[in-house]
């Protein structure tokens, strides 16, 4: 059999943790082949140190059957290896084509010859259907138009292997239909594909076989045709998983979260949330179901306090919260799962410990005089990293150490413990695995029957469809219709997405 690819008996350790126990990784020419486990499986540590980002402390590489060794990503392009990260290293204020050829430069003389560049970016980014204009600035486009940079990035430099880590974790589901349109015409054009990821309908849709890693270590390889979701979601885990929750009806009480024409503009000062009006009572699930840029983020961050209203009012328990800070926000009774982790969720270099402190360290008995009080403060990190199944070396490590679907779970322990009266999860299984997903469904569900009031907003269809008691159907800025998951499917909800109108009104 000729491997492109094959990685054995790989073991990468840091200190406390063994990340790759003895690994067999063998990936066939021309095939798109998953490696698939649980959030801080060593999914992620295995392919960086294909990609050379980490030294094995034993084990072999062959790349074409021949051995290698990959002392740094240098050595992996020159073997045609190329990866794109889950979180993408892009310079913002760079152009398409800057980030592109950046520390592989064609010169003209001592310039650099960015026209001849342009125009092979261009060349490539038509060849593979990968529309991006070479002259854009980063900031300027979307996140799906940076990931197709991270990946004309490698090609650019020769790549014939590629791996793409959680790829479609911060995709809208247009774009990764795009994306998997992308990943065959490479195939087609005789590229290999790693496909590091959890998302087992993605699996099934578009990989031709899986390797399965729990715990640090390699529980085999299985054909996709010859496999369904249920087997690889209890490979992957060690246990049966439910893929829907379970859940009692609801008993919605008094409204919590009171809005009224709400109006919000964006960074750029267009309106984005248009005389919106949405309750939600104490005792429910409304999920917001809407594409991607129809004003759910603006209507979030204006809640939770990160982004001023134009006009109109919010109410909590009947106390108005419009325009407070977004810890009077806090204190008031919310708590806000963010949709981006990075940039409202967590402090990166602090200790994971202390990001679960974040929202009360200021209070007892977590300090007191202005004195913080660490072993408080510790104690009961500890707690939430047990309760909530945080993987990390310890409460100690940094949270950009951890893998996203840890920190994630460690920003719910947070969130969640705080028993607020309305608890916002924006997005908040992005980038978790089957199990997890299980696991903080639970929880809202758990909150809901705690008599607490949860707003959820997911661009799943199918997790608005499983968790919510209602739905709130937003578009163009405005709540368009509101449905029962019972009495509607994913063909009408995709439709009121889109701006048509319900032909008749659901009770709200």
């Amino acid at each position: 059999m000729d491997y492109v690819i094959e990685m054995l008996n790989i073991r990468k350790e840091f200190p406390g943790i063994v990340a790759n126990d003895n690994i067999n990784l063998q990936v066939k020419k021309g095939e798109i082949h998953a490696l698939l486990g649980e959030n801080g499986a060593g999914k992620s540590t295995l392919m960086n140190v294909l990609f050379g980002l980490y030294q094995p402390e034993k084990g072999e590489i062959r790349v074409k059957g021949e051995p290698v060794k990959i002392t740094d990503p240098n050595v992996a392009n020159e073997h045609g290896i190329g990866m794109v990260h889950q979180h993408f290293m892009l310079v913002d204020t760079f152009t398409v084509t800057e980030n592109i050829i950046l520390g592989a430069e064609p010169k003209s003389g001592t310039t650099v010859d960015t026209k001849s560049a342009e125009q092979e970016v261009r060349e490539i980014s038509e060849r593979y259907g990968l529309k991006v204009d070479p002259t854009a600035k980063i900031r300027d486009i979307s996140v799906g138009m940076q990931q197709r940079v991270e990946i004309l990035k490698t090609l650019y430099r020769g790549a014939d292997i590629l791996i793409l880590d959680e790829p479609t974790a911060v995709l809208t589901p247009q774009e990764i239909k795009e994306l998997i349109q992308i990943m065959k015409t490479l195939i087609q054009e005789g590229k290999s594909i790693i496909l590091i990821t959890h998302k087992l309908k993605e699996i099934m849709e578009v990989c031709d076989r899986c390797t399965v890693i729990r715990k640090g270590e390699g529980i085999g390889t299985v054909n996709v045709s010859e496999t369904d979701t249920t087997e690889l979601a209890s490979l992957m885990v060690g246990r049966e998983v439910s893929f829907n929750t379970d859940k009692e009806p609801a008993n919605p009480k008094e409204d919590i979260l009171h809005i009224r024409d709400l109006r919000v503009k964006d960074t750029r000062g267009v309106d984005m949330v248009k005389d919106l009006n949405l309750d939600v009572r104490a005792g429910e699930i409304v999920g917001i179901a809407g594409v991607d840029g129809n004003g759910q983020s603006e209507l979030i961050e204006t809640i939770t306090g990160l982004r001023d209203a134009e006009s109109g009012s919010i109410e909590l328990n009947g106390q108005n919260i419009t325009n407070l800070s977004p810890r009077k926000v806090t204190e008031s009774g919310v708590s806000h799962i963010p949709q981006d982790r990075h940039k409202f969720g967590l402090v990166l270099d602090f200790p994971i410990g202390e990001n679960m402190a974040l929202q009360n360290y200021y209070q007892k008995p977590y300090a007191n005089m202005g004195v913080l009080n660490y072993k408080e403060i510790y104690r009961k990190a500890n707690s939430l990293i047990e309760e909530y199944d945080v993987r990390t070396p310890s409460e100690y490590t940094p949270a950009r150490a951890l893998s996203g679907g840890n920190q994630q779970k460690a920003i719910i322990g947070r969130e969640v413990d705080r028993s607020p009266d309305l608890l916002i999860a924006a997005q908040p299984t992005r980038g978790l695995d089957v199990g997890a997903i299980e696991f903080i469904h639970k929880k809202l569900v758990e909150e809901r029957d705690k008599g607490r009031a949860v707003l959820l907003l997911s661009f799943e269809l199918d997790e608005i469809m499983n968790v919510s008691d209602r739905i709130a159907v937003m578009f163009d800025g405005q709540v368009v219709a509101n449905v029962k998951p019972e009495e509607t499917n994913e063909q009408e909800l995709g439709l009121l997405m889109a701006g048509s109108k319900k032909q008749k009104e659901g009770d709200s």
